[in-house]
């Protein structure tokens, strides 16, 4: 993203994050990801996108380097 905002919308925030605005709406309804509305519209401080990754990530290498189990049966593991 060459405009490196601190608060984007959907369709940049799906953008920095690779997946669909689709998903992201998704998300949001889950309240999965952090978000606000101004107006009648989503946002996201990229600040708070930051964080909420690193917090995922911290959190997927806390249970460890564990194959999913569709990726063990598809590498001949059970």
């Amino acid at each position: 993203m060459a405009d490196s905002r601190e608060v984007m919308n959907i369709r940049q925030a799906s953008q920095y994050l690779g997946v669909s605005p689709d998903t992201l709406y998704k998300y949001v309804g889950e309240q999965k990801i952090p978000a606000f509305k101004l107006g009648n519209r989503w946002r996201f401080k990229k600040s708070r996108l930051d964080q909420w990754m690193e917090e995922k990530s911290s959190l997927m290498e806390a249970k460890g380097k564990k194959k999913p189990k569709a990726a063990a049966k598809a590498a001949g593991q059970q």
